[in-house]
């Protein structure tokens, strides 16, 4: 159960905490006093999105915080450690949430960071909250075959098939991708063979380019690369001036001043050094010119190569690197196209069978469904009785249909509210009084099928009066007995079924708007039954009539 609830500067309460017990919590207040405001902050807490501007004005964060304890943690402490999570210490467990102006998102359980989706699993085991705009829900064929498949338990049963129906749509999308865009695959083959033959053929290598322009640039100016190369061997050793016999001259009258001064010695070392690096560098010079020919033929091939790849790039890609990946695309594209017929044969011998697998998975969901229909409408029948249609009937309605997601059936409610009518979809009701009632008498019907601990009704008596509140609020206790339930309520025959009874309410303060909640003592009730009756200006006979509902009540 839900034990208390704290909300923190969302819209109008700055600072509220609100304790809650077992059985039926009632709500009530003003229009406009903030009694969504708990709901809203109770929807933070399960995982539902946020809305900044919920945040009051002048702060800069809004928040929220809920303490459960759990009579049975089980799920929840399995989504937990599946998220390597601590499970729950004596099936305690507490939700806190902060929204920021900024977007960020703080979301913590027992104390510990999780994400939104996290939130929302564990949310959906804890909560159903149903509010006013679920009543137009309730009239989505696809809402209609969930609440069938929830109260049948089917949904491993509905996983079987939806697994195999997705693994049909994947098959019809690869052979509408084999099958699609055939004008022209003969051509793309061709150009395909063509590009990666031009390639392949080229064998392009990596670095090769640098090194073929290099040695074109030598051998297209051989001649002059000679004739300085020649020059310089002169000048470093060959010549009568050159380096080595000037070096050689030096180290000579380097050898004589040695005996005159000792510094010349170190001198007379790093001349013949100098010598010797000379004769090396001329060596190497010398054995460079010796491997350049002018040979017509080489250039002849060093062109048309530095021309081969420079179609390339322009063909394909400004690098090398990039030209083999358009050959390894290619390649892969062309055996593709190639083997098309193959795999396309493979893919629809896939398909067959995959098709077969998938409606005996939808047959055996549908057998369940029908199986679970009438036992549905028999239930809810019984609950309607109860909520004042004492000759009014409920039916769920199958169809078949071609495969879709969620399986092979059309599900539909029908409802005949009154005797001697014929059942008509649930669709074709005008009365949303008539609706509200439909939809509590189905949460009612669920709710002894599910292990939720706490359902939140929002207004679930909108456009009801009279002797149907009544009724509504007889409802919401009996569900009261193995759930706990949370009522916001502007009806004071249902606000009188309560076991406990918190009142919302909104004052002024130095110029600020704020929001107030407070537990309702016996004699509160009386009053507060008497304003919902009466308006403010409460007269023995609405204070009377207040005390005879909560007697009765009792009774």
């Amino acid at each position: 159960m839900l034990s208390a609830l704290r909300v923190k500067n969302l819209a109008l309460a700055e600072n509220v905490r609100v304790e809650f017990q077992p059985g039926l919590n009632v709500i009530t207040g003003e229009t406009g006093a903030g009694k969504s405001i708990l709901i809203g902050a109770l929807s933070l807490l399960v995982g539902e999105r946020a809305d900044k501007r919920l945040i009051r004005a002048g702060e800069d964060a809004c928040g929220a915080e809920a303490l459960f304890h759990l009579a049975d943690s089980a799920a929840v402490d399995e989504v937990l450690e599946t998220y390597g999570l601590d499970p729950c210490v004596d099936g305690q467990l507490v939700i806190r949430r902060i929204v920021k102006a900024s977007g960020a998102n703080q979301i913590m359980v027992n104390d510990s960071p999780v994400t939104l989706q996290v939130l929302k699993q564990i949310g959906d085991l804890l909560v159903d909250l149903h509010g006013p705009h679920d009543h137009q829900s309730l009239l989505s064929p696809e809402f209609q075959r969930d609440l069938l498949d929830a109260y049948g338990h089917l949904w491993e049963v509905r996983e079987a098939y939806e697994k195999e129906y997705r693994r049909f749509e994947e098959l019809v999308e690869q052979q509408a991708a084999l099958t699609g865009g055939d004008e022209g695959v003969d051509e793309q083959i061709d150009l395909l063979r063509y590009r990666v033959k031009e390639i392949e053929e080229a064998a392009l290598v990596e670095g090769e380019e640098e090194s073929i322009t290099e040695e074109h640039r030598i051998a297209g100016n051989a001649q002059r690369v000679l004739e300085l190369g020649t020059a310089a061997v002169n000048a470093l050793q060959e010549g009568e001036t050159s380096a080595f016999n000037s070096l050689a001259e030096a180290q000579k009258a380097l050898e004589e001043l040695a005996r005159l001064m000792s510094e010349a010695d170190v001198w007379r070392e790093e001349i013949r050094s100098l010598a010797v690096q000379a004769q090396e560098i001329a060596v190497t010079i010398q054995s460079t010119l010796e491997r350049i020919e002018a040979d017509p033929t080489r250039l002849s091939w060093l062109d048309e190569r530095l021309a081969t790849y420079q179609s390339l790039k322009r063909k394909y890609a400004p690098t090398v690197v990039g030209i083999l990946e358009v050959l390894e695309k290619s390649q892969a594209r062309l055996r593709d196209l190639e083997t098309r017929g193959e795999r396309l044969a493979a893919v629809e011998a896939a398909m067959k069978e995959t098709d077969k697998t998938m409606r005996q998975a939808g047959l055996a969901l549908r057998r369940k469904r029908k199986s679970v229909a009438g036992r549905l409408a028999e239930a809810v029948t019984k609950e309607l009785k109860a909520l004042g249609f004492a000759h009014g009937a409920f039916s769920v309605d199958l169809k078949d249909s071609e495969p879709r997601l969620a399986g092979m059936d059309e599900v539909e409610f029908g409802f005949a509210p009154n005797a001697g009518e014929p059942m008509s979809p649930l669709r074709a009701i005008a009365s949303s009084g008539e609706i509200s009632r439909v939809m509590l008498a189905i949460k009612v019907v669920l709710a002894g099928h599910d292990r939720i601990p706490l359902l939140v009704f929002d207004e679930i008596d909108a456009n009801v009066g009279g002797e149907m509140g009544n009724a509504v609020g007889r409802k919401l206790a009996e569900v009261a007995r193995n759930h706990q339930v949370l009522c916001v309520t502007h009806l004071p025959q249902v606000a009188a079924c309560g076991g406990t009874h918190l009142a919302v309410s909104k004052s002024v303060k130095e110029g600020r708007t704020f929001t107030d909640v407070r537990l309702l003592t016996p004699d509160d009730r009386v009053e507060e039954l008497a304003r919902m009756l009466g308006g403010k200006d409460m007269t023995s006979v609405t204070l009377k009539h207040a005390r005879e509902m909560l007697k009765v009540s009792k009774e």
